[in-house]
């Protein structure tokens, strides 16, 4: 194996010194074009702009590539060997040296068998450490085709089983790292699934859904880059936290046109709190909260009971109902939003209020009627008037008013009760909460907006991107770029977008239509935050990631059709526009612990999802506790940081108990060793409440005072379920209340 290893360090080094050259020439283009001279003309510095992206994003791919470059090897009939690595590498013939992991020819890397080898004979998995080949781990799928004298280990239960137990026992970082050098046959299908439709991916806890979603996302967007790098990928997670843990996994594989965002911030202009309590947040996420929203808009628009008496340059005229009424007639007859049909309303008004002041002043309305508008347009009185009976509106104004109004609130949602009706209200200027985000974009949808000035512009507009269009092309043409279209280079480049990548522009329009969508921890979307997923990405592209067994919000659906069915209806009786694939090896949580982790969920009358871990590990500590149970735990975390294996250490408590265990955990540890805000799981301890932990792993895992997290819990057994399942080495349930059924 010695022999081996030489010859495989050899080969790696060549690759890194393609690295370092395509880097050195990559720095210096983009040197040469942030700092070269222009003509100065408007073109000559959008071509400079376009070779600065293009540069600047390529650095960051070669950058990211950096560590574990090329980490496998295929063998195949043909005698020639084929290395797979993080990017694609040409040496300077343009011929292959490296095989990017997303291309087609690296599918059997992970995908052949010694069942199905296919053209493989055998595969090899690179355990580097820096530039340095550490190890090598062979699957010999082919032994009949295997050349005399070589090397192998046979096949395991799982592809590199032994690299992947390694990589499995490394200590937790505090952040999620890619996959990409161990990623098994089940996930690997996962992740180059095709691209349209909704693809549910199901499992248990630890079976590595996120990141093989993440994973896809990188596929999809290196499969499909004409297509997704201008309209962008939403990566959608369940809290700031786990969008801190996962941030770095798509840099990592070399990507970054992924905007990563909680439903809290799926509305530009707002910026909302997570925190709310379950019972507010389900009244607001049903679907009949569409009805209400509708009905508060359309309250907005005032029919007036009396006639309106106005002045108009010193000349009265009476305006009965009537007027008012055909003009909202005419405006809602458009079908358009609130504030667009605003301007059909204004203009019926001002034609009739034009007839009765022709009438009021003896004059041929005929002849006058455009002078006779011009002092309608300048009267206060009926500029009041028109705007009291159809005011333009936001959304904030229109949420914000529904909760503060008990009325308001009563007549447009008659159908609540008075309890539900209590529990929304809430004083003008409170902090928006994750619940009202949907029914905000639903008011949007509702309102509009009016766009009379981008329709007189529309014309000239139009000129203009004709004549970029023939500019950009001629662009393409001269440098020979290839990956980016010309209406790629214009909208990327043009104007006051010259900096902002799509995810950025994405980030700042509430109408981007993404090209795809990846929603993590789909188990706890609302029916409305469906709603409004689907109008960001209509064609429904989506990678739903979640766990039924996980849900903890009380309107959790009890099936995935409960959850899609309304936004993926079938057009047609034999379409289907979401699928499902169920992940089934668990490959973090040790078994005895999944075990006691499924246990609590029977015990709490729901049968788990079948997984199977391939990790053994010692079965849960259980410790009983004294009154002083928050010194306890104190204790512990004390205990296992004095252990300089330690790794991270994860305190799992119920809200109740927080500020407790946080005061005592403070006078045991240092300031450096007690993670807070966002950035928390970069310290050695962090202190989570159930949903916070969602999604995330550590080595170690106290879970304090079941009994209270069971208690707080709006889903019996599930908080428990997540508490139990997210350690990868220890797992300690800490209790001085009685522990709850299953353990």
């Amino acid at each position: 194996m010695s022999d081996d290893l030489a010859a495989e360090q050899h080969n790696l080094d060549r690759f890194y010194r393609r690295l370092d050259e395509v880097r050195a020439y990559t720095e210096a283009e983009l040197s040469r074009s942030r700092h070269g001279q222009t003509v100065g003309t408007p073109g000559a510095r959008t071509e400079q702009e376009a070779f600065v992206r293009l540069y600047t994003e390529r650095l960051t791919s070669l950058n990211a590539a950096e560590q574990r470059l090329c980490f496998g090897r295929l063998d195949l009939l043909d005698g020639l060997p084929r290395y797979i690595g993080r990017i694609g590498l040409n040496d300077d013939t343009q011929s292959s040296m490296l095989t990017d992991w997303r291309a087609p020819a690296a599918e059997a890397f992970y995908q052949a068998t010694a069942a199905r080898p296919g053209d493989v004979v055998r595969r090899r998995h690179l355990v580097t450490d820096g530039r340095r080949v550490s190890a090598i781990e062979d699957d010999v799928l082919n032994l009949d085709a295997l050349a005399e004298g070589s090397s192998g280990v046979g096949v395991d239960d799982v592809q590199g089983g032994g690299v992947l137990m390694a990589a499995l026992a490394r200590k937790r970082t505090g952040r999620m790292h890619d996959i990409v050098a161990t990623l098994q046959a089940e996930q690997d299908a996962i992740v180059r699934a095709p691209l349209g439709g909704i693809l549910v991916v199901e499992g248990g806890p630890g079976c590595g859904k996120t990141v093989v979603a993440l994973h896809r996302a990188a596929y999809l967007l290196y499969t499909h880059r004409d297509r997704l790098a201008r309209s962008g990928v939403l990566i959608l997670g369940p809290n700031p936290l786990f969008l801190h843990y996962i941030e770095q996994v798509l840099p990592g594989l070399g990507e970054t046109s992924a905007m990563l965002a909680t439903p809290g911030a799926l509305l530009p202009g707002v910026d909302a709190s997570d925190y709310e309590s379950d019972t507010v947040s389900s009244i607001k996420g049903r679907l009949n909260m569409v009805d209400v929203i509708a009905k508060a808009v359309r309250d907005r628009q005032r029919l007036p009971a009396h006639d309106v008496q106005l002045k108009v340059g010193g000349t009265p005229i009476v305006v009965p109902p009537s007027i008012f009424a055909h003009a909202f007639d005419r405006a809602r007859a458009s079908h358009r939003p609130h504030n667009v049909a605003r301007r059909t309303y204004a203009l019926t008004m001002l034609s009739s209020l034009a007839e009765l002041l022709a009438d009021a002043r003896g004059l041929d309305i005929t002849s006058r009627r455009e002078e006779l508008i011009e002092d309608l347009r300048d009267a206060t009185d009926v500029k009041r008037e028109i705007n009291l009976a159809w005011m333009p509106l936001t959304p904030q104004q229109v949420i914000s008013d529904l909760w503060a109004d008990p009325q308001r609130l009563q007549l447009a949602a008659p159908k609540l009760s008075a309890t539900e009706r209590a529990a929304l209200q809430r004083q003008r200027g409170s902090e928006w909460a994750w619940g009202d985000v949907p029914l905000l974009d639903e008011a949007a949808e509702l309102l509009g907006i009016d766009d009379e000035a981008a329709r007189q512009s529309q014309s000239y507009a139009t000129a203009d991107r004709a004549r970029e269009a023939e500019y950009a092309k001629s662009v393409l043409e001269m440098t020979g770029t290839v990956g980016v279209s010309t209406d790629q280079l214009i909208d990327r480049y043009a104007g006051d977008a010259v900096h902002l990548t799509a995810a950025e522009r994405a980030s700042i329009d509430r109408e981007w239509v993404f090209g795809h969508v990846v929603v993590d921890e789909a188990q706890e979307l609302s029916p409305l935050m469906w709603r409004l997923l689907a109008r960001r990405c209509p064609s429904l592209s989506m990678t739903v990631v979640g766990d039924l067994d996980q849900a903890g919000s009380q309107g959790a659906p009890d099936s995935w059709e409960g959850a899609l069915g309304r936004i993926a209806k079938p057009r047609h009786h034999t379409e289907t526009r979401w699928r499902a694939e169920t992940l089934t090896i668990n490959y973090r949580t040790p078994r005895p612990f999944m075990e006691l982790a499924q246990n609590v969920l029977r015990a709490a009358g729901r049968t788990p999802i079948p997984v199977t871990s391939i990790r053994d590990g010692d079965p849960p500590s259980i410790v009983q506790m004294g009154e002083d149970w928050a010194s306890t735990v104190a204790e512990l975390v004390a205990t296992e940081l004095r252990d300089p294996d330690f790794g991270r250490i994860a305190v799992i408590i119920a809200d109740h108990d927080r500020v407790q265990c946080w005061t005592a955990l403070t006078g045991a540890l240092t300031a450096d060793q007690l993670g807070t805000g966002t950035a928390r799981l970069d310290a050695p301890v962090c202190v989570l409440n159930a949903r916070e932990a969602k999604g995330l792993e550590f080595d170690t895992v106290i879970v304090c005072e079941p009994a209270h997290i069971e208690a707080e819990s709006a889903q019996p057994g599930r908080d428990l379920y997540v508490s139990l399942t997210r350690s990868t080495r220890q797992l300690v349930v800490a209790h001085h209340q009685h522990l709850p059924a299953g353990f």
